[in-house]
């Protein structure tokens, strides 16, 4: 039979938790890392959407301001109802007033005529097909019109509306504004660093500021344009204004209000995670030295841990190969050490046991070889007998002769059987002792037993220390519900603090920021809470192979109790053996007391014979027939020292088994 590879206990363990704590390990690195980078992402872009938020209303404040400049000049023309050179007056103070609007307001009618102030260069070929002058027929109130580029090239923007000053024509007043002012708005006034900001006009497409002055004027998403460009535009089209990545960038859109325009801010992913990026790389370093330290420090431990049992089964399987010269040596005062206290005390009752066995056994061959000898005396005896029993019944003449060598004869085996009778005794009596000896061995190999079952014992109640640690964990799963209820209310704080914030209006504006990252806060803190509990729920799995590691052991330990009741039942065979030898003994005792009360008999015979020679002749006959008993009980005896010397000789290669 191929004998069955055997692998140790320290290797399984090691082969269980390393790989385990270097899956938390990493787990807990992943875990951290993108926990991280959501949480920087989420920020990024609050921080970016409160940045082009804070743009769009510094142009929106910057034009307001501008077409309340614009309206007031316009109601007040209104109410002056001047002539055309009064009006030309009232325009020429305006040139040069304010550098947002550095040609002043300038006032077109239906006729195409175009008045101006005095030092304005403007010109304009068509004015009745202007842009300008289109979009301000449609309004009454001055506002601002859509991008384009005036006669000189630059791009400017106008603000325009209906004049109704009491002409008899149809007049619009219009100001133009350089795009200038708004590009530093749209550059500068960016809070993150490295982000970057355009304007584009929702209904043409056209990029009206960027920070690469060769794309203005182009449509956004034109061809040569980087693939981060066309995506935009894609999502302008749709007028999807949500947040999204695009090309590797974050990205925001913002809605000008009072305008057309559409403020878009990015900044690429990689830079807002550059840090975290370098950070999880020192992560990864420090993971990869913690595991290996954590590695040794669990193989030193499990060294330690599992040294003692090692040195328990080199001990027993040195005992089931014969070998009791061996010895056990354990500190502490745990279940293993009790172990190896019990094996120790095992050890030396097998040593006396076996040392008792050597001595009977020699004993029993000592008793049996004697025994032979003397059934060998008591058959020649026989012999001699029967041939005289024979002479006598071929002669009577020699009856006298031959009754006194009778008598002599019969004195003689007399005298044997006596002696066979008291070595018979003194067999009979170590008989007994072997039976006793014997049988205190069978019960040291059942206290063996009950040890084996303590040790049983011992490894069941590892068993539930470790269920404890799973009743432990439990806990904990409670107690990190206790902190996922906790996440639970934060986050309603959450949303009542949004719905006090709306209610608040303008002035609950930064509150509801701060709500909101209350609420991003305890809903990475209820997701935490669940990687956690599946990390407990991995543990408590790892318990449970723990239990079944547990398990296999005391299976082991029952079969180490299977071979001592194997040796067990071999005490009760050779204690089976020992007894039927004591009988066997018994009846050489009891032929010897024939033999004896034979001898006596004859004695008598010959003495009666003397008187009667009939009386002789019966009592020769008589002793022949006994003399053939005592012969064949002689070799009875014989063969039954010869059983009782291979039983002795059984049990001195038994003894010799065993290394003491």
């Amino acid at each position: 039979m191929k004998k069955q590879k055997t692998v140790s206990i320290k290797a399984k363990l090691l082969g269980v938790i390393i790989p385990v704590v270097i899956a938390i390990v990493v787990v807990l690195v992943v875990a951290a890392y993108q926990i991280s980078a959501g949480t920087i992402k989420k920020y990024s872009q609050n921080l970016l959407q409160s940045s082009v938020e804070n743009q769009a209303s510094q142009i929106e404040a910057w034009l307001n301001e501008n077409l309340a400049s614009f309206q007031m000049a316009k109601t007040i023309i209104e109410d002056l109802k001047p002539s055309d050179e009064e009006l030309k007056t009232i325009l020429d103070g305006y040139y040069g007033y304010n550098s947002n609007y550095p040609e002043g307001l300038y006032v077109a009618d239906s006729t195409g005529q175009l008045i101006t102030a005095a030092e304005s260069t403007k010109k304009e070929s068509d004015v009745t097909n202007s842009t300008w002058y289109k979009e301000g027929l449609t309004r009454v109130n001055m506002a601002v019109g859509s991008a384009y580029q005036n006669a000189d090239g630059v791009n400017v923007i106008s603000a325009s509306g209906i004049l109704n000053d009491g002409s008899d024509k149809v007049r619009v007043i219009s100001a133009d504004m350089t795009l200038d002012r708004i590009a530093i708005i749209v550059n500068s006034f960016i809070e993150m660093n490295d982000a970057e900001a355009f304007l584009v006009d929702k209904t043409s497409g056209v990029i009206l500021a960027n920070r690469d002055s060769s794309l203005i004027s182009q449509t956004l998403g034109a061809e040569g344009q980087s693939h981060f460009y066309q995506l935009t535009a894609e999502k302008a089209a749709e007028k999807d204004y949500n947040f999204a990545t695009l090309d590797g960038n974050m990205t925001v859109f913002q809605e000008v209000d009072g305008t057309n325009w559409l403020l878009i801010s990015y900044i690429p992913t990689s830079i807002v995670l550059s840090d975290l990026t370098q950070l999880r790389n020192i992560m990864i370093v420090i993971s990869v030295i913690c595991i290996a330290l954590l590695c040794v420090l669990i193989e030193r431990v499990t060294h330690v841990v599992i040294k003692p049992v090692k040195e328990m089964t080199r001990v027993i399987t040195a005992m089931t190969s014969g070998d009791f010269t061996v010895s056990i040596k354990t500190k502490g005062n745990d279940e293993i050490a009790v172990m190896s206290q019990s094996v120790e005390k095992f050890i030396a009752s097998m040593k006396q046991m076996i040392s008792e066995m050597g001595n009977v056994s020699g004993k029993l061959k000592n008793q049996a070889d004697s025994s032979k000898g003397v059934s060998g005396e008591m058959s020649s005896a026989a012999g001699i007998q029967s041939q005289s029993m024979s002479e006598l019944n071929a002669t009577v003449d020699q009856l006298s002769v031959s009754v006194n060598e009778i008598a002599e004869n019969a004195t003689q085996l007399a005298g044997v059987a006596a002696d066979t009778k008291s070595d018979s005794d003194m067999v009979e009596s170590k008989m007994q002792e072997t039976v006793a000896v014997s049988e205190k061995g069978r019960k040291d190999m059942e206290r063996v037993g009950e040890a084996l079952s303590n040790i049983e014992v011992s490894i069941h109640n590892l068993e539930e220390a470790v269920n404890k640690v799973g009743t432990a964990s439990g806990e904990i799963v409670q107690i990190i519900k206790l902190i996922g209820d906790i996440a639970d209310e934060t986050n309603l704080l959450s949303l009542n603090a949004s719905i006090e914030a709306a209610r608040a209006g303008e002035a609950g504006r930064g509150f509801a920021v701060v709500a909101a990252e209350i609420g991003t806060l305890a809903k990475n803190s209820a997701d935490s809470v669940a990687h956690i509990t599946e990390l407990i729920t991995e543990i408590n799995n790892l318990v449970e192979d723990a239990v079944r590691q547990a398990g296999n052991s005391a299976q082991d330990i029952s079969g180490s109790a299977e071979l001592i009741h194997t040796a067990v039942d071999t005490f009760d065979t050779i204690f089976k053996n020992i007894q039927e030898t004591s009988a066997l003994i018994g009846n050489v005792v009891d032929k010897i007391n024939q033999v004896d009360q034979v001898a006596t008999n004859v004695a008598a015979i010959s003495e009666e014979q003397a008187a009667s020679s009939d009386e002789i002749l019966a009592t020769s006959e008589s002793m022949l027939q006994q003399a053939k008993n005592i012969s064949k009980n002689s070799d009875q005896v014989e063969q039954e020292a010869d059983n009782l010397a291979v039983s002795a000789d059984q049990l001195a290669d038994q003894v010799k088994q065993f290394r003491i």
